[in-house]
């Protein structure tokens, strides 16, 4: 009955370890390069790269010839109607046709793919940067909430470690029967907190194991610095892979004007074709050579120049305002990192000494008999708050210093 006992109340434990038994290890750079490596997103851009540079390689090549075949001037009537070799000009051709795009389509259809792929290039520069950033941020707060898990398990095992004085003085009297329930609340309070903590590692894990496909990670070794160079990273905006993005657009739609333009030149086509006739008539061969004639530009070929340009002067646009945005989001970024920054050293040189000495000044007190036991307890409980609450401003330092490095400089890594 004893060992069942033990067993049913081991299952509990067993069960919370089993996950941690699996955990594996990560550092944050570690995190950083299994972001980019081993990563779906990244690998759809890679492909789509690959794909475009297929595609560039059959750019300005010639249209596929056309093979012409057919019966030519064949009579319909008359003495000689439906009979292949009664008259001079009947005969049996076979030919091939050949289209030749003028040398400004095809330069501009080169120009076209290689701005294909600047753009793609572009787009895989901004994933891998997308997904560092991503997994930086869930490293950092999987790495908080394990501190303060730590913080809030020590809590509970000083204040349970009270348990056993609270007890004993309400059986000697020295105490009332209400404070040991007052005990075990503060408790409940500490376990609560030790939940809600218990919570964000599990989404912290969650997050980071969708961009490092690492199951029930556990955040090792150094946490990122707090600090940062706010002008250096101000210098590498226009280096930044969404405006890098923005810029292949641009070049992209550039490409589409000069495409546009380029109908505006007529295009050639030769033709070769050979004539099977009566032998009594020899057979013939024809050569033939084709011109298109945009004499219509005003109403083909400029309203569609027309629109092209429009669509680059749109994409320069677009790039104007897209620095624009960058820029702001910088300046509200870097205050966010002033401002976390501020409040994590207030608290922790005047908010936590305070804080301890209070402890300390409790504990002195009640082993004087001046103070209750409660006392005692509620500052330790009070300081673990506050301790948590520490934590949670270093980490949204930590986190707004990251993220700038992370979005406005380390992305050429």
């Amino acid at each position: 009955m004893i060992m069942k006992r033990i067993s049913w109340t081991a299952l509990p434990v067993l069960l919370a370890l089993a996950p941690a038994s699996n955990a594996q290890s990560v550092g944050y750079e570690e995190a950083l390069r299994a972001a980019t490596s081993d990563q779906p997103q990244v690998r759809t851009s890679e492909l789509r790269l690959d794909a475009r540079r297929e595609i560039a390689d059959a750019a300005d090549e010639l249209p596929d010839p056309r093979l012409r075949a057919g019966i030519q001037n064949l009579p319909v009537s008359g003495p000689a109607a439906f009979e292949l070799g009664r008259q001079l000009p009947t005969q049996i051709q076979v030919g091939i046709e050949q289209e030749i795009p003028n040398l400004a389509k095809r330069r501009a259809r080169f120009g076209m793919a290689d701005a294909d792929i600047d753009l793609a290039a572009a787009q895989l520069r901004q994933t891998r940067y997308r997904v560092r950033v991503g997994a930086g941020m869930a490293w950092i707060s999987l790495a908080y909430a394990q501190r303060a898990l730590t913080v809030a398990d020590d809590a509970l095992a000083e204040i349970e470690g009270l348990v056993p004085l609270a007890r004993s003085s309400v059986a000697a009297g020295s105490a009332r029967p209400a404070e040991s329930l007052e005990v075990r609340r503060a408790v409940l309070e500490v376990e609560d907190m030790r939940t809600r903590i218990e919570a964000d590692r599990e989404a912290a894990q969650a997050m980071l194991s969708r961009y490092t496909a690492l199951p029930n990670a556990t955040a090792t070794g150094t946490i990122p610095s707090a600090d940062l160079d706010p002008e250096g990273l101000r210098a590498m905006l226009q280096s930044n892979p969404e405006l890098v993005v923005a810029l292949a657009q641009v070049r992209q739609a550039e490409a589409r004007s000069d495409l546009a333009r380029s109908e505006r030149r007529p295009d050639f086509g030769v033709n070769v074709s050979y004539g099977r006739r009566d032998p009594d008539f020899g057979d013939a061969i024809s050569v033939m050579g084709s011109i298109t004639l945009p004499i219509f530009a005003d109403r083909r070929q400029n309203p569609r120049i027309a629109a092209a340009e429009a669509e680059a002067a749109a994409a320069q646009s677009a790039r104007a305002d897209r620095l624009r945005e960058l820029e702001a989001q910088f300046e509200t970024d870097l205050a966010a990192w002033r401002s976390a920054y501020r409040q994590w050293q207030r608290a922790t040189d005047e908010l936590l000494p305070l804080a301890e000495s209070r402890v300390d000044l409790e504990r002195a007190s009640f082993a004087a008999g001046r103070a209750e036991l409660l006392d005692v307890i509620d500052t330790i409980k009070t300081l673990a708050v506050l301790r948590v609450d520490i934590l949670q401003r270093e980490e949204a330092t930590v986190e707004a210093a990251a993220n700038l490095r992370l979005t406005y400089g380390e992305y050429g890594r």
